[in-house]
């Protein structure tokens, strides 16, 4: 049994000014008697009506219950409203007439045309009130299911991406590893213990839809190191994770393909190779003022102009962005610009 307290003021409130309008009405009705008279009836018989179906529904199972948008008890269904409504109405006109009797009676008697009356009344504005109040929270729980709806269209995009690019990472190794057999048997072994470390890190962790930034470093640290046996000097890499943004939840798999663009597109190009840094930091008031994330995917290879995905829109760009976009919507970016010594910057803006 729960009560959200700002729900019950909330329609506490409401119940109050549907009484002050029944005692307008009322007072048109029978004009011998003062509207503030009208109120004080109106208050009494609405209020404790109310307070029987507010407080009785809690104690009908929640098995028995429309669900309502917070999660908590709904509208009873089917013949349990009904029943719950007719006694509310009935101990609301019982308690509230005995009520107003005792304090707002000006002593005029009244007759059983104005007794049925008022029943008619009483009827007909409760039952309009709890109308009212079950269609919100129908039309409450109908939003809080769409809005369930497209969460989960979310996450199980989420998880495609997911699922596209942990493949397409794991055959470009694959065809490396190939080549490493014939040419370097020791080089490829080496590849081949890093690869099963990966995969298993890879394997064994939930498949949430986020888990910490450190963890993803943990993840890039492993996949650079696969690299660095396929290439040898050619491949230099740093980290950079502050110890305060260690614990910030990222999608898994979001920084692994700017990485492997970058390896790919900047260096791999180069006899020489080169040597990528990813760092991550606070956003500055200049990067958009609102308080976020960022991280920097920056290479010392070809640049955007000479490498083949100079568009930013190859599989592994294109990827991140489509998954900034179902994490974060508009508040998440990505963005590819030229470095300043020559290579390329990867930038994403994660919100916080």
């Amino acid at each position: 049994m729960k009560l959200r307290w700002r729900d019950f003021l909330r329609h506490l409130l409401q119940v109050v000014a549907f009484c002050c309008v029944i005692a307008v009405l009322t007072t048109l009705i029978w004009p011998h008697r003062t509207y503030w008279i009208q109120l004080g009836y109106s208050l009494s018989v609405g209020l404790a009506s109310w307070v029987v179906i507010e407080f009785g529904r809690l104690f009908v199972d929640e098995r028995n219950c429309h669900p309502s948008s917070d999660g908590g008890h709904g509208w009873p269904k089917s013949w349990r409203g009904i029943v719950l409504t007719a006694v509310g109405l009935g101990c609301g006109m019982l308690a509230g007439d005995w009520f107003g009797d005792l304090f707002w009676s000006d002593g005029t008697p009244g007759s059983i045309r104005d007794s049925g009356l008022s029943l008619v009344i009483t009827l007909l504005g409760g039952g309009a009130a709890t109308f009212y109040f079950y269609a919100r929270g129908r039309a409450a729980n109908l939003t809080a299911k769409i809005n369930a709806a497209e969460r989960d269209a979310s996450e199980a995009k989420l998880k495609l991406l997911e699922t596209q690019l942990e493949p397409h990472m794991l055959f470009n190794t694959l065809a490396n590893l190939r080549a490493l057999i014939t040419l370097d048997p020791p080089r490829a072994i080496r590849m081949l213990d890093h690869l099963d470390s990966y995969l298993r890190v890879t394997l064994s962790g939930s498949r949430a839809l986020a888990h910490p930034l450190a963890a993803e470093f943990e993840r890039l640290g492993d996949y650079l190191e696969l690299m660095s046996v396929r290439m040898g000097p050619r491949l230099r890499y740093t980290l950079e994770l502050p110890d305060e943004l260690r614990d910030v939840p990222v999608p898994p798999l979001l920084l692994q393909p700017l990485v492997e663009n970058s390896i790919r597109h900047g260096l791999e190009p180069q006899v020489e190779g080169g040597a990528i840094s990813v760092r991550a930091r606070r956003a500055t008031t200049a990067e958009g003022g609102a308080p976020g994330i960022v991280i920097e995917v920056s290479d010392s290879g070809v640049g955007l102009g000479a490498a083949p995905a100079a568009e930013g829109s190859g599989f592994g760009v294109a990827q991140v962005r489509e998954r900034l976009a179902g994490a974060y919507g508009a508040r998440g970016a990505m963005k590819l610009t030229p470095a300043a010594a020559g290579g390329t910057v990867a930038t994403v803006i994660l919100p916080t």
